[in-house]
């Protein structure tokens, strides 16, 4: 049975460039969706936090936008890639996919399909009207009463599929806070700190979820420069998500002097990215995307933002952001083989 060193990050704010202080933690769908998958594929998953403190979920994770049901993010996908064909055509970013109601698309499609409408008709008329919503930064709904591609459901019917969508996306959230509420764990968690090098040792594999938290206590921090050096001279898998990478930054110099990392490909939230999100836009007063690559990272993002995009390099493995989160648990398993 493989054991997983689960570390998340304990830290509940962070210190923005203005000197103010944010609420933050760990991102909820991050976390909770590689543990049940470890968990669900026989491995032990322990869960440690820098100072044996309960790790706690950023309220910016827990956003109902964050967690959209999977169907209806599937289907969003294939009504942009009618328009979307190359990663050049168009821009990708959080305020497109969030606040112009666009993944209502499948809820929409479900009414015009429900009067009598043929499934690929009312595909074809909400990806005209989502290609104008995202072009002209319009609201959906209002494009498709007010340039006549609505199929006859009116401007009520239409916000009806929003709302729908967004409560479920708010049960979503709650649900999954749920779980991890309920994970003894999480509760619960060993303190990294009181680990000596020789019980890290009996670790297979190390995985970081995100947030903005491990830019806190997880990027320059001793006893996870400890934990990555002990499971690094193993080669073991060391993985983590979207802000998780800030934990590599704690990794000691080889003996050449260089970054224990230097010349490995990786990835992890973008600096693209990260000025979409709240506190990007206040003002972070450091970037992990700019700090792996001052380090020595050879950094390899996704065609384009928010993307699910994963990098395995030896016994390291990155994912990029949110969207990334099944893709680099499954390749953490694999790594382990227990996939």
């Amino acid at each position: 049975m493989a054991r997983i060193a689960y570390l998340v990050s304990s830290a509940r704010e962070i210190e923005l460039a203005d000197g103010s202080r944010h609420p933050t933690g760990y991102f909820a769908e991050e976390a909770v969706k590689p543990y049940e998958r470890f968990t669900a594929a026989g491995a032990e998953v322990v869960v440690l936090t820098p100072d044996g403190r309960p790790p706690f979920a950023d309220p910016y994770g827990l956003e109902h936008f964050f967690h959209y049901p999977e169907e209806d993010q599937d289907f969003f996908a294939s009504v942009i890639r009618t328009f979307h064909h190359d990663p050049d055509d168009i821009r990708v970013t959080l305020h497109q996919t969030t606040e112009l109601d666009l993944v209502a698309a499948r809820r929409i499609v479900a009414r015009l399909t429900a009067r009598g409408g043929a499934p690929a008709e009312g595909h074809a008329l909400v990806s005209k009207a989502a290609k104008i919503a995202w072009q002209e930064d319009r609201r959906l709904g209002e494009v498709m009463v007010s340039e006549g591609l609505d199929g006859g459901l009116s401007a009520g019917e239409i916000q009806a599929a929003v709302d729908e969508l967004d409560e479920a996306a708010r049960q979503l959230a709650a649900e999954r806070k749920a779980r991890l509420d309920a994970i003894p764990g999480f509760l619960e968690p060993v303190s990294l700190a009181s680990l000596s090098d020789e019980e890290l040792a009996r670790f297979d594999a190390v995985f970081t979820p995100g947030g903005h938290g491990p830019m806190v206590d997880l990027a320059d921090n001793p006893d996870v420069r400890r934990l990555l050096t002990v499971l690094h001279g193993k080669q073991a898998p060391i993985a983590s998500l979207c802000h998780g990478p800030a934990v590599l930054l704690s990794a000691p110099d080889r003996a050449d002097g260089q970054w224990l990392f230097d010349g490995y490909r990786l990835t992890c939230f973008t600096d693209e990215e990260e000025d979409q999100t709240v506190p990007g836009k206040r003002g972070l007063p450091w970037y992990v995307d700019t700090a792996l690559k001052n380090a020595g990272a050879v950094f390899d993002d996704g065609p384009s933002a928010w993307v699910s995009h994963v990098v395995v390099d030896r016994n390291l493995i990155t994912g990029q952001n949110p969207a990334s989160t099944e893709a680099t648990a499954d390749a953490l398993l694999k790594a382990v083989s227990l996939r």
